[in-house]
């Protein structure tokens, strides 16, 4: 037997089997004691193809709208791209190393697109399958469970030049892409993520225009919105399709939205920016219907672009729910017009008297456990992932190489006791994943923010090493608790 078909029948089986087990273990006992996780529980980090592969134009990729994005002029601190990013095209391996010695059994990275279908459209471009092949196989041949997402904000451009996400087309294009990945992956992958943060790249894409393809159009989001909930029903169906016994699922970037004042006003405005943040994605995947209070319901459906039959196409009964959390959004009522008739609020994120991450972003652990139990009553009973959830902080390596990040692993610490007491009370969390394995190409930052358990130096070749925290948080992934 050759080694393909050992890995298919014998690690892909064993590495398809931890979730089931690991679920049911979740349900049935909460954690014991403050920092203390169930049995079973699966601990991971997480990256995305574009801030680490690099290789942006090697074996048939296509061109992306970050590829495009980061050559216009200012868009993108000191000039960075991700040309070469962390080299984890051609270091994959290195990267896996990393994980088993930090002691974690699950990594959940993203599929570019446009290694697939150069174009967006079209036959798949088997170069491009056979490197996540390789990665895939090399993954469980470690013992470490595969969890890819399938759209990590890398649209190709030639779906952007006919109107990218704004275009309901492209939820169709989208759908054609997970149906090959399905097919070509689903005997070995049991767990997929449709989309990362739909929120996010449809706002700060179309609407704010800070991040590729740089659109300020507040109408052109909302269209946006709809074709990306278009293609969560499309491309769940679409994997299933492929392999019925496939387990789909989407990550949704979630914080708790508070007043900025106790003015009647913010208080408005902070219980429809959550709606809008943190509802409007998966409340219509989940029902087929989007929240009200929103959009004015006589005009809902012209501003969204909907067509008879949408609140069909849309749904999908997710077989699991992945969260991203950060930090919380503070809300104040809006001091300009929004662009969309109707829609008059803004969020004034990250600015309030915490303790601030080398971001700016608040540090806000008692959010964690809010946000959690917030979520839990939309997503009822489906097992929880956290798919994201870190901090940056800049620390270079001292005299002896080593980097002491103390900062973080606080930050880590404060924030898996919330998650251990958010699971104790009752939400049914089943892994986490740390952001980041790396540092890497922080979008808009460039370079400038770390996010990673492991120090790259973008100048001495992609030179990996492993900071204080990640050391740390391999201590607690192998006591299955805080330490």
């Amino acid at each position: 037997m050759e080694r393909r078909d050992l890995l298919r029948s014998g690690l892909a089986l064993a590495g398809a089997s931890l979730l089931p087990q690991l679920t049911r273990s979740a349900a049935a006992s909460a954690a014991r004691e403050p920092g203390q996780f169930p049995p079973g529980f699966l601990w991971g980090a997480a990256t995305a193809a574009y801030q680490v592969e690099g290789a942006y134009n090697e074996d048939g990729k296509g061109e992306s709208v970050w590829d495009r994005f980061v050559l216009a002029p200012g868009k993108i601190k000191n000039g960075d791209t991700g040309n070469v990013a962390c080299d984890s095209y051609h270091r994959y391996g290195d990267d896996i190393a990393l994980l088993r010695t930090l002691n974690l059994k699950s990594y959940r990275f993203s599929i570019a697109w446009t290694r697939i279908q150069p174009s967006g459209t079209g036959p798949a471009n088997a170069r491009g399958l056979d490197y996540y092949d390789r990665l895939t196989d090399a993954l469980l041949e470690a013992g470490i469970r595969p969890l890819p997402t399938l759209y990590h904000w890398d649209l190709p451009q030639e779906l952007e030049d006919r109107g990218g996400w704004p275009n309901r087309d492209t939820a169709a294009r989208f759908a054609d892409y997970a149906s090959i990945m399905g097919r070509r992956l689903g005997d070995r992958i049991e767990h997929w993520a449709l989309f990362n943060e739909s929120k996010a790249f449809t706002q700060l894409s179309y609407w704010f225009g800070v991040f590729a393809p740089g659109r300020k159009d507040a109408l052109a989001f909302l269209k946006a919105t709809h074709t990306v909930n278009l293609a969560h029903g499309l491309g769940f169906r679409a994997l299933k399709t492929a392999n019925s016994k496939l387990q789909v699922g989407s990550v949704y970037d979630v914080s708790p939205h508070i007043p900025a004042s106790d003015s009647a006003a913010d208080r408005a405005a902070a219980e429809a920016m959550d709606k809008l943040s943190n509802l409007w994605f998966v409340v219509p995947v989940l029902t087929g219907s989007y929240p009200e209070g929103v959009l004015p319901a006589a005009s809902q459906a012209a501003l969204l672009g909907m067509q008879s039959g949408d609140e069909q196409t849309m749904r999908a009964d997710l077989d699991f729910v992945g969260l991203n959390y950060y930090s919380l959004t503070r809300v104040a009522a809006s001091t300009q017009n929004s662009g969309v008739p109707g829609l008059d609020v803004t969020a004034d994120w990250a600015v309030g008297p915490d303790e601030k991450t080398d971001f700016g972003w608040d540090i806000y652990p008692q959010g964690f456990y809010d946000i959690l139990k917030r979520m839990q009553q939309v997503t009822g009973k489906r097992p929880i992932e956290i798919t994201e959830n870190g901090a940056a902080y800049n620390n270079k390596p001292d005299a002896t190489g080593q980097i002491h990040d103390a900062k973080r692993i606080a930050y880590l610490r404060a924030h898996l006791l919330s998650l251990s007491r958010a699971i104790a009370d009752g939400v049914p969390v089943r892994a986490y994943h740390c952001w980041s394995l790396l540092d890497n190409f922080e979008w808009a930052q460039g370079y400038s923010q770390r996010f990673g358990l492991t120090y790259v130096d973008f100048d001495n070749h992609q030179r990996r090493t492993i900071k204080e925290s990640g050391y740390w948080y391999a201590k607690v992934a192998a006591a299955n608790r805080v330490v």
